[in-house]
């Protein structure tokens, strides 16, 4: 086994920074919001002592991968697009792709638009949420959904400016809130509703409780390095992926109806606000329809939206059996 590397590549025009571990075949990680390639520590190692080249990468726009400043330069065809280009450069034909968060998305459909590309799929946190009849954004505001962060999202400057005043307490409230050890329901009143107003008063923030300590999971250098990151870079790089919501829809037209037919695997907390209330039920619900290669779906009991860090163990066991599997 190889230890951790750390370098860039150039994909599509950009560069991509990326920790690399272990050799075999190929594992891709694709990290979320607000997160960095840092949040698959713990996998990384597990997937290199199980026998994989494990690779995970800064995200387009997130930490030390550039950051177009273009607002449509973060469509889903971008971020697939760069997967595809880093197995190339990397001298590779195909991996087995895994996402968190943001990354699920991207991870669902490289599976779905390059299954030659991309031989099984891993999604945690969020499902795979085949294309509607209706964009995202007008399915919220019709559907009652006006203060959902989604639309909070969209004007370029206001949840920048929330979340870079002070960094550090942005992520401890967002890391905190959403997971398994904040009071149950408070991942979900701080996902949904933005208080009103304009500016909103207090904004994305103001139902994330500050945590009484951190979690276990999140020990307080791991914390600082990812303040400092984004002290650095600031937050519009992964924002502009939520930007691009309308314009996915639109664009995905093609895909309308496809179903991603290679072997895949689910997994998330029970205590995760994406997968709770109805919008959360119905895509559990729909996955095995729209996966028919579904192999599963692991809910690890109590856990919330940070799945891979809170527990570590029993993901890095699920998804190294599902690899086996193969």
């Amino acid at each position: 086994m190889t230890g951790e590397t750390v370098r860039r590549v150039e994909v599509n025009g950009i560069g991509l920074a990326l920790r690399e571990q272990g050799t075999g075949p190929l594992v891709l990680l694709c990290h979320g919001w607000p997160e960095l390639s840092l949040s698959w520590r713990h996998q990384l190692r597990a997937l290199a002592e199980a026998g994989f080249r494990a690779v995970a990468p800064d995200m387009r726009g997130f930490g030390d991968s550039d950051a177009p400043a273009d607002e449509g330069a973060y469509t889903i065809f971008h971020t697939v697009g760069d997967m595809v280009a880093l197995l190339a450069a990397l001298g590779e034909t195909q991996a087995v792709i895994v996402g968190h968060d943001w990354g699920a998305p991207v991870a669902w459909n490289a599976a779905l638009m390059r299954p030659d590309l991309f031989r099984a799929v891993v999604g945690m946190s969020v499902p795979h949420r085949p294309r509607s009849g209706r964009d995202p954004l007008s399915a919220l505001r019709e559907g009652g959904f006006g203060r959902h962060y989604f639309l909070h999202f969209q004007t370029p400057g206001v949840a920048e400016a929330e979340f870079e005043r002070d960094v550090a307490a942005t992520l401890r409230r967002i890391l905190y809130a959403a997971s398994g050890d904040a009071p149950m329901g408070a991942g979900g009143a701080f996902l949904t509703a933005v208080p009103e107003g304009d500016p909103p008063q207090g904004g994305f923030l103001a139902a994330a409780p500050e945590p009484p300590a951190l979690p276990g999971w999140l020990d307080e250098a791991v914390l600082d390095r990812f303040v400092a990151t984004y002290r650095r870079t600031g937050f519009r790089g992964g924002l502009n992926w939520y930007r691009n919501l309308a314009r996915n829809w639109e664009l995905t037209a093609p895909f309308h109806g496809a179903r991603i037919r290679v072997p895949a695997l689910f997994i998330a907390g029970t205590r995760d606000p994406v997968i709770l209330g109805p919008i959360g039920e119905r895509a559990l619900a729909a996955m095995p329809e729209a996966v028919p290669g579904l192999r599963r779906q692991v809910l690890l009991e109590g856990a919330g939206h940070w799945i891979q860090q809170e527990r570590a163990e029993a993901v890095n066991e699920a998804l190294i059996g599902f690899l086996r599997e193969l």
